[in-house]
């Protein structure tokens, strides 16, 4: 297996998206690309990536193949990238280990031992959504900080053609709007009112790896887990968030 992505700190953008989640996880290298989908430790999101093999400017996969690595650990070692370093992923021979390669000013090395975590597929829900809205992410970034002033959770709702995000407590209470109009806005469609609570931490997490610019797609249904999903690059990162019961 021999993998080369142009900019290795936009990979180190996929794993921060996924490194903020979930702790250790497989990721799958077959003809299509490279994917991974893995469930946080507590079971209340899910991450669903998916990078195709035209992204690379090289691809051998040499069959379909799994690698299990401790994200965190990971992480650190894409965060030694260098702006304008290519990437080079490849497999020691005994298969044990996971070679980094960062070619830019020098050529810098690092083997990663890897995980037999022999993790079974996860299926995705399947949710009829009731609405979607797109938007970019400053202002859910925005909002996410106005809403941690208050409470640890935000209510995410679509009414009268409007997305709108509120969060309660004994410190007070918050109501940010967003219309149709407003440039933040890029699409907003709904085929009745939905309401759900979801708890913040978790949404500050998931839209972590965006940029200010990036469209975050949110999709949602009463008393359903939310999808958020954007992309990075040719790279699309998708979670599922399930909701808090209001009055919990």
């Amino acid at each position: 297996m021999e993998l080369v992505f142009e900019d290795a700190s936009v990979f180190k953008r996929y794993v921060d998206g996924i490194a903020v989640l979930v702790d250790e996880a497989e990721f799958i290298i077959d003809e299509k690309g490279l994917s991974l989908k893995a469930t946080d430790p507590s079971q209340i999101s899910l991450v669903d990536f998916y990078l195709p093999r035209k992204a690379f400017k090289k691809f051998e996969a040499g069959g379909a193949t799994k690698i299990g690595v401790d994200l965190n650990y990971f992480n650190q070692v894409m965060a030694r990238a260098k702006p304008g370093d290519q990437l080079e992923l490849s497999l020691s021979e005994d298969k044990s280990k996971l070679s980094v390669v960062f070619l830019g000013g020098a050529k810098r090395s690092f083997s990663v031992p890897l995980l037999d975590l022999n993790t079974a597929d996860l299926p995705l829900p399947r949710i009829d959504f009731d609405a979607e809205v797109k938007v970019k992410a400053d202002a859910l970034n925005d909002s996410f900080k106005d809403a941690n002033l208050i409470s640890t959770h935000i209510v995410l709702s679509v009414k009268a053609e409007s997305f709108v995000m509120q969060a309660n407590s004994s410190k007070g209470s918050l109501e940010n709007t967003y219309s149709n109009k407003d440039k933040s806005v890029v699409s907003l469609k709904s085929t009745e009112d939905v309401r759900a609570m979801f708890p913040l931490d978790y949404l500050v997490s998931i839209i972590k790896a965006t940029s200010s610019d990036t469209e975050v797609t949110l999709r949602l249904k009463k008393s359903a887990p939310v999808e958020v999903t954007y992309s990075i690059g040719e790279g699309r990162l998708q979670y599922f968030l399930a909701p808090r019961i209001e009055g919990d």
